[in-house]
């Protein structure tokens, strides 16, 4: 039966169980298939969603092929998604046949060298001092977040062997975190605890995901998007978890104190910062080597248009700053002729909801583990609501040719 499936099905099976895995979002998916399929002469109806995919293909003779399969939720690889875009658009051109293009996906999977442990341990090891930079904590905060970074590193890559630890991550990551900056404190009690628990977990900070989320609620993909939504906040509610473990453990042994410390780093460090964070976060996503550079450049623009803007609040900010980074990543996108995707992620997760969402957590449940004004729940509000405004004014949620890109 398997050979009697046509190789355009398969070829659309593979690139939307590709685009799935790639963290692409369900709607784009949809869309982006579709338009394939039509530019190709192949009627179908496709779904996908967070753990399931469902396509269906009609021939003339009203026969139908149904293809139904259990898929886990994919992580961001937007090295994998620029040459998926690439791949289809030769299929495209008629310069590739669907045999030709199913095995160029099968070699995206494919594994060729070693994964370099050393550019993701130093991405890991950068992330969190560059964070606390951002934040306005001190030098001896910076270095407290490093160390723990060091340990969560371990952890992450452990976690790719073990389903336990796999199954509990985002909690032992914070709880270690937690134990780590909070034993150093005892000795230098200057750290900033809180800020440094903070950036040395910003990585596994589900704040792109609330946003995607929220991106495919507005546009009424309802059950993909309260799904990931719903997803995003037990990920969140893990993290707090674990930092509150964290601190109840510590406080059997020692005194925790919340003492305001003094932000004693210089102000022309903070570019450096800008650009350690970008550059840390690039290859947590898989950026390709072609796409470094101007994803760093959207990263910048992205967090001075917020900065620049400051005086105009919150959600004014982050809608005009989100409508930047989507006009820029178009104009690169054309440039380079990388998905736009690749520069708007990068551009997205400067204007850092998560940190601002796992901030609010505190202030909501009384507790003392990070300092919050008084109105941050209605602080995270604005930043997602601009995000959200800036995504729908700027045309991202319309369908067109090459809805991916």
């Amino acid at each position: 039966m398997e050979k009697r499936i046509p190789q355009q099905y398969k070829f659309i099976i593979k690139l939307g169980k590709a685009l799935h895995t790639y963290g692409v979002q369900s709607y784009k998916i949809q869309s982006y298939l579709k338009q394939v399929a039509n530019r190709k002469g192949i009627k179908g109806t496709f779904m996908d969603n967070p753990t399931w995919i469902n396509y269906v293909f009609v021939e003339e003779d009203e026969q139908t092929y149904n293809y139904i399969e259990t898929v886990p939720p994919g992580d961001i690889n937007l090295g994998g998604l620029a040459m998926i875009v690439e791949i289809t658009n030769k299929l495209l051109d008629e310069e590739i046949s669907f045999v030709e293009a199913r095995d160029m996906i099968d070699e995206i999977d494919t594994p060729k060298k070693k994964k370099n442990y050393i550019i993701e341990f130093l991405a890991f090891v950068l992330s969190g001092p560059a964070f606390c930079v951002i934040l306005n904590t001190n030098l001896i905060s910076a270095i407290a977040s490093a160390i723990a970074c060091v340990f969560l590193f371990f952890i992450f890559n452990y976690a790719r062997k073990s389903d336990y630890i796999s199954s509990t991550l985002e909690s032992m990551v914070a709880f270690t975190s937690t134990i780590v900056i909070g034993l150093l404190s005892i000795v230098f009690p200057t750290i900033n605890l809180s800020l440094s628990i903070l950036a040395s977990i910003i990585i596994f900070i589900p704040g792109l995901s609330i946003t995607t989320a929220l991106e495919e609620i507005a546009s009424y993909n309802l059950i993909s998007g309260t799904a990931k939504f719903a997803g995003a906040m037990v990920s969140l509610f893990k993290q707090f978890f674990g930092v509150m473990l964290g601190l109840a453990t510590l406080s059997l042994f020692t005194e925790i104190n919340h003492v305001p410390s003094p932000d004693d780093i210089p102000r022309w460090v903070d570019p450096i910062a800008i650009l350690g964070l970008v550059a840390s976060l690039l290859p947590i996503f898989k950026v390709r080597t072609k796409d470094l550079f101007l994803c760093i450049v959207v990263g910048f623009i992205s967090f001075y248009t917020t900065f620049l803007l400051e005086f105009t609040g919150i959600l004014v900010s982050i809608f005009i700053g989100t409508l930047t980074v989507v006009f820029v990543s178009k104009y690169f996108a054309k440039l380079t002729d990388s998905p736009k995707m690749v520069f708007l992620v990068p551009g997205i997760v400067m204007l850092v909801p998560g940190s601002k969402a796992f901030i609010g957590l505190s202030s909501i449940f009384g507790t003392a583990a990070v300092d919050t004004p008084s109105n941050m729940g209605m602080q995270v509000a604005f930043i997602l609501m601009g995000i959200i405004g800036g995504l729908l004014f700027s045309g991202s949620f319309m369908s067109r040719k090459d809805h991916i890109r």
